[in-house]
């Protein structure tokens, strides 16, 4: 099975994208979000895959951050939640909204999403409540930050999560990092701060 995949995006369209490892295409579905926050064909992306094996198809599906695929995973194991239904959930919510809608059993909100009914939202909520708190342990809450920083503050965490990236450091040690950052410094003052700036904190 593929688990990563590391190359230069060569073709890029509405809900997948082809990624250039060595010379070899692998089309690969995306989220919305990870759709937008891939680099331009000049720089490479490193991606998070999961492999689902049908009978007519093998299907890529990636994610530049491992919670991102992990709340794939958690979302698809339970019944009547596929892969495009999983992907379309994390398009319409981040995977901090998630947790925190799961956590409250917040049937509402999770049935809002696309394709989901309220029965299923209620399967999320049973099957999925004690699986949240991993990813929120992880860091996950700060990186999918939905706007208590103001309007960028959620593409200003992912752009320094992306240069880290590029740095070397592997994604736990970057949320960590900015954890660490953004409590020292106090959430005005580490949402003010541009991304060069929060790089050189971390």
């Amino acid at each position: 099975m593929i688990a990563t995949l590391t190359g230069k995006v060569l073709i890029r369209g509405l809900d997948r994208a082809v990624i250039d490892v060595a010379g070899v295409g692998y089309e690969v579905f995306l989220t919305t979000d990870g759709l937008t926050r891939l680099p331009d064909s000049s720089e490479e992306v490193f991606l998070h895959i999961s492999t689902q094996v049908r009978e007519d198809a093998i299907v890529l599906y990636g994610f530049l951050d491992s919670e991102e695929k992990d709340m794939f995973l958690h979302l698809t194991s339970v019944s009547g939640i596929g892969p495009k239904l999983g992907l379309a959930a994390l398009s319409g919510m981040r995977v901090a909204e998630l947790c925190r809608a799961i956590a409250a059993r917040d049937i509402k909100l999770l049935s809002s999403m696309q394709g989901v009914g309220k029965k299923t939202a209620e399967r999320i909520c049973v099957e999925l409540k004690d699986k949240v708190g991993d990813l929120v342990a992880g860091g996950v809450e700060l990186v999918e930050t939905t706007g208590d920083g103001g309007p960028g503050a959620s593409s200003t965490v992912a752009d320094v999560l992306s240069a880290l990236g590029n740095l070397g450091y592997s994604d736990p040690v970057s949320r960590k990092s900015l954890t660490s950052v953004k409590r020292r410094l106090g959430d005005e003052t580490f949402y003010a701060l541009s991304v060069e700036d929060l790089i050189r904190e971390c």
